[in-house]
């Protein structure tokens, strides 16, 4: 890798480190090549990166923002899962972790905010930024959907009032002729 490649990296990572809500360091073990795929491919899904780099850019990179703690963690192996939804890189890095033995957690940052193991796994445990928009949207088309059902309700019950006496008078009318 020549000086003009490291330079692009690192301002590539410093880019990510200012665009991120969460950065999640790990230690990969000897992963094969279909593990590396499959959990970058379950990263992207989930709206998040993975990414190997050299210790030494990674910590030129973080001079200047707000991960800057996350340099003590970057000693060997390591690779570094970042997603603007603060919750979508930890639950996916510690979903892979439970599954494949040559992946851990070293630990991460929300900001300026460090996290140790726990933290990261806590914070996979809660619900992303969609899931709390879905729930907040729920919670306000409910009271919406409650008002239009009660105020169709006695329109609905005439309406079958009115269709019952319109068949008796049917029913009547057959009977008489």
């Amino acid at each position: 890798m020549d000086r003009a490649q490291k330079t692009e990296l690192v301002a590539e990572l410093r880019q990510t480190f200012a665009e991120v809500g969460v950065v999640v360091v790990t230690r990969n073990l000897g992963m094969t090549v279909a593990q590396s795929t499959k959990l970058r491919n379950a990263m992207r899904d989930a709206g998040a990166t993975y990414k190997v780099s050299k210790n030494k850019l990674a910590k030129i990179a973080l001079d200047g923002t707000d991960y800057l703690s996350l340099g003590d963690m970057l000693t060997g192996p390591v690779g570094l899962a970042s997603s603007i939804d603060p919750v979508a890189a930890a639950k996916v890095a510690v979903d892979f972790a439970k599954t494949n033995d040559k992946f851990e957690i070293v630990g991460g940052a929300m900001g300026a905010t460090v996290l140790d193991v726990d933290g990261v796994k806590a914070l996979a445990t809660m619900p992303s930024l969609d899931e709390l928009r879905a729930k907040i949207l729920g919670l306000l088309v409910a009271p919406a959907t409650k008002l239009a059902t009660i105020t169709q309700a006695p329109a609905a019950q005439l309406a079958r009032v009115l269709m019952a006496y319109a068949d008796k008078d049917a029913e009547q009318a057959e009977v008489d002729a």
